[in-house]
């Protein structure tokens, strides 16, 4: 598409694959990446405290002597107030450092906290594109799913009414590291493992198709994601305690994550958003369920590109670059199926009367739909939606 065309390209500057590192030495691991770390907040999720997930890392850190907060209000898609709680936390803490433990929404307030503990600035000043102010608090992202890639993206979605969300996107929201620790993933259960491997296959997708920002080195890192989400997502999802199967899956996640701060992505999430938005519906299943009808939509944009990641996930599809499009689609399409999760809007609890709102709330999703391969009407929002019924 923009081949030859100028880019950057912007990651996390540490990054520590290894099982066990969260779970059994994260006192030491901070001490020797962030040694100036005294004061940890950690930004968690209920359900991973209750299921004793924060345990093990929080005794490391006051091993390592290091004086240890935990914020567990985070919910999935956090609202405003859950933000500026952790802010406050953070302050009254007198944090140095602060951790991200959990899913996309944990590692999401994590960067703001981090970001708006020490500036002051209002939250609702940071909305858009490089409105963060001043340095941030140290960072550090620790997935506990594969998932959202957050913990190597300079973005943070906050929910901000009952279905608007708002993005904050900004250099200071990379963390200084990120932890990639499958032991961390292993009770995941079989339709959270699909809904956020799926997501994590998306970013890859649409980073790879991106129009404005697609470059060579968001392109290798969305192959190779590819390669080890569609290999490994079944595996994980029928042997959760495959300990190689949820390190491969975090590392995809991770690489595709890499990819989509780069390229951004498209119309799959814009249309997405107001599934989850309003019908509560988790953010992988969203993506999962409107990805066929967005890229089958795509097709007379994107097919030559769609063909390419073809020959990943499809390599028995030979022929035509519609055929082996036609496979991708097909592929992903049987993945969906095959780890059972929805896969039509009206499982969730979506019908024909809804299609009107779902549109007009995908339309309001600009930033992401001018990343989009080919332009998308309010018609074709909806006619997406129809196919996704």
């Amino acid at each position: 598409m923009h081949g030859n065309t100028a880019y950057n390209f912007s990651t996390v500057p540490n990054i520590l694959c290894e099982p066990g590192a969260a779970s059994n030495r994260l006192g030491e691991v901070i001490s020797t990446q962030l040694p100036t770390a005294r004061r940890v907040l950690i930004v968690t999720d209920p359900g991973l405290l209750k299921a004793g997930l924060v345990d093990a890392p929080q005794r490391s850190l006051q091993q390592a002597g290091l004086a240890v907060e935990v914020f567990s209000e985070v919910s999935a898609d956090p609202p405003e107030a859950v933000v500026e709680a952790a802010v406050a936390r953070a302050r009254a803490h007198g944090a140095d450092l602060v951790i991200g433990l959990g899913g996309g929404s944990s590692m999401d307030v994590a960067k703001l906290a981090a970001a708006l503990a020490s500036n002051g600035q209002a939250l609702k000043e940071a909305y858009g594109i490089g409105k963060v102010e001043g340095k941030r608090l140290l960072l550090a992202q620790i997935p506990t799913t594969a998932g959202t890639g957050s913990e190597v993206t300079n973005i943070a979605i906050v929910t901000t009414g009952a279905t608007t969300k708002m993005g904050v996107v900004a250099p200071q929201l990379y963390a200084d590291l990120a932890i990639l620790d499958a032991t961390l993933t292993l009770g995941l259960p079989p339709a959270v493992t699909a809904a956020t491997g799926i997501d994590a296959m998306v970013h890859a997708i649409e980073a790879y198709t991106s129009k404005h920002k697609k470059n060579p080195i968001s392109d290798m890192l969305a192959r190779q994601a590819l390669a080890l989400l569609s290999t490994q997502l079944l595996t994980a999802c029928e042997g959760g305690q495959d300990l190689h199967a949820r390190q491969a899956m975090l590392l995809g996640a991770c690489l595709a994550g890499q990819a989509f701060s780069n390229a951004p992505v498209a119309a799959v999430h814009a249309l997405a958003y107001p599934v989850g938005g309003i019908f509560h519906v988790p953010h992988g299943l969203s993506n999962s369920l409107v990805l066929p009808h967005v890229l089958r939509f795509n097709m007379p944009a994107a097919c030559a590109l769609y063909a390419e990641l073809a020959e990943i996930v499809a390599p028995d599809v030979k022929g035509s670059d519609e055929a082996r499009a036609e496979g991708l689609i097909a592929a992903l399409q049987h993945i969906a199926a095959r780890t059972r999760i929805a896969t039509r809007l009206r499982e969730v609890g979506i019908g024909e009367p809804d299609l009107d709102r779902l549109a007009d709330d995908a339309m309001l999703q600009t930033r992401l739909l001018g990343n989009n391969p080919r332009e998308v009407t309010r018609e074709h929002a909806r006619a997406i939606y129809a196919a996704a019924l």
